[in-house]
C-alpha cells in the first residue's frame, strides 16, 4: 500500500502515510498534535519529526493542549533539556503560546476542528491537478487561515506550514490518484472538487 513517492522514504514515513496522512481529523487533541508537528518542523525535515515524535509526546504530555497551555518557564527548560529534544527555545515557547491560543479559539467556536473545517464546509478538498502530482507549497486557503491564526496570536503558522497541516489532517486530500489512500478517503468522507486556489510554488509531496 502507498503509491505516493515520498511514502517510501522510510518505514516510519510509510506507516505515517498509510495510517494518518490525509485522514480527516475531528478530534482536537489529535489536531493539536498535527499542528504542533508542523510548527516544530519549520526549517527541518519531516523525517526528523517522525523520528522524534515520541519525544515530543513525552515533552508535551501527549499534546494535551490544556496542560501545555499552563506551562511556565520551568517547563520550557525541562523540555529543552530532555534528551533528544529539539534545542529551540522559540519553538518550544511557540507551542505553549499556540496551546493558549487554541483554548481561546475553542471557547469561541466550540472546538478547533469546527473552526478549521468551517473553511471548507466540513468537506475534504480535491484540487484539480493535485492527484496528478501538481502540488503547491501553499495556496489561497492556507494563506487565509495562516493570516487569521497569526491575528489570533499563533506562532510558526505561515502559509506553507498551514498548507502541510491541511494535507495532514485531511482538509485537503493530496494523495496521488493511484494511491489506495486517495480512493479510501474519498469514499469514506464528504469531498468537494475545486479549481487551483492561488497556488504558490511546487512540491513533490510530504517534504
Amino acid at each position: 500500500m502507498g503509491h505516493c513517492a515520498w511514502a517510501f522514504t522510510s518505514e516510519a514515513d510509510r506507516a505515517y502515510h498509510d495510517r494518518e496522512w490525509g485522514v480527516p481529523v475531528w478530534d482536537d487533541r489529535r489536531m493539536f498534535e498535527h499542528l504542533t508537528l508542523e510548527c516544530l518542523q519549520c526549517g527541518l525535515s519531516w523525517g526528523l519529526m517522525i523520528k522524534k515524535r515520541e519525544i515530543f509526546r513525552e515533552c508535551f504530555e501527549n499534546f494535551e493542549y490544556d496542560k501545555v497551555a499552563a506551562y511556565g518557564e520551568a517547563d520550557v527548560q525541562r523540555i529543552l533539556h530532555t534528551e533528544g529534544m529539539l534545542r529551540s527555545g522559540p519553538k518550544v515557547r511557540a507551542v505553549i503560546q499556540n496551546a493558549r491560543c487554541y483554548q481561546a479559539l475553542r471557547a469561541e467556536f466550540g472546538s478547533f476542528c469546527a473552526y478549521l473545517w468551517a473553511y471548507t464546509g466540513g468537506k475534504t478538498v480535491l484540487y484539480d491537478g493535485h492527484a496528478q502530482g501538481r502540488l503547491p507549497v501553499s495556496n489561497g486557503l492556507s494563506a487565509a487561515i495562516a493570516r487569521d491564526l497569526k491575528r489570533r496570536g499563533f506562532r510558526f503558522v505561515g502559509a506553507v506550514t498551514i498548507y502541510s497541516h491541511l494535507q495532514a489532517c485531511g482538509i485537503i486530500n493530496d494523495h496521488a490518484a493511484d494511491c489506495p489512500c486517495y480512493q479510501a478517503i474519498n469514499a469514506a468522507w464528504p469531498t468537494v472538487r475545486l479549481a487551483p486556489d492561488r497556488e504558490v510554488g511546487q512540491a513533490g509531496g510530504r517534504p
